[in-house]
């Protein structure tokens, strides 16, 4: 038993210092490029072509370029993104928003994955807006998962969140229960603005 203890320290550390990573925001920049590019990975996803269709009617959009997951005994995802809201002009300024979640299980190795989450209800824009948005049983949202390829695609309509994902391994079967949404104040405290934040809006508004 006493071998144990140290083991256990070591892969609760790493849980933890998985979890913050929403808090060590990356720069606000690089945090918008690569948005960008996974907007790109999306309309550039044969299976998601007619589904983007559902972008014309979204009340917003969260994208997390970088969801990373970990763990040998505790598991545990994070990773920074951008919530861009659709105004009467186009699609608005971008915000940071963070994703952390942790679980407990039987979990070994390091997995990426980008994702874009479809937001079609007010009431789901308006949870996640408020702050420290946990997604779950408990929120009372209709959430629809996709894959990067996944069949079917087109009957994802309904949802109060839609969520494509590209990924693999841990990410084949996401399950975002108990994952918490909050803005990164800081980040949020400078207008997003730029030629980053121009060319993720006009990206965004070529998705058909």
């Amino acid at each position: 038993m006493k071998t144990l203890f140290p083991k256990l320290a070591a892969t609760t550390a790493l849980a933890i210092t998985l979890f913050a990573l929403p808090a060590q925001a990356s720069d606000k920049g690089e945090l918008l490029r690569d948005a960008n590019h996974t907007v790109s990975d999306l309309k550039h996803d044969p299976a998601f072509a007619t589904a983007a269709r559902m972008m014309d009617g979204a009340k917003a959009v969260y994208i997390v370029p970088k969801l990373i997951k970990g763990g040998f005994i505790f598991g545990a995802e994070g990773g920074d993104g951008v919530l861009v809201h659709r105004t009467a002009h186009g699609w608005g300024e971008p915000k940071v928003y963070g994703m952390g979640s942790a679980s407990f299980g039987l979990q070994a190795g390091l997995e990426q994955a980008e994702l874009i989450f479809i937001i079609n209800s007010n009431r789901a824009l308006a949870g996640i807006e408020h702050g420290n948005f946990k997604l779950g049983a408990g929120a009372g949202l209709t959430i629809v998962n996709l894959s990067s390829g996944a069949e079917g695609a087109t009957t994802a309509h309904g949802g109060d969140l839609v969520v494509w994902t590209s990924g693999s391994g841990a990410y084949a079967g996401i399950s975002f229960n108990g994952s918490v949404i909050s803005p990164d104040k800081e980040m949020n405290s400078t207008p997003t603005t730029g030629p980053e934040a121009e060319k993720l809006r006009a990206n965004l508004e070529s998705v058909r």
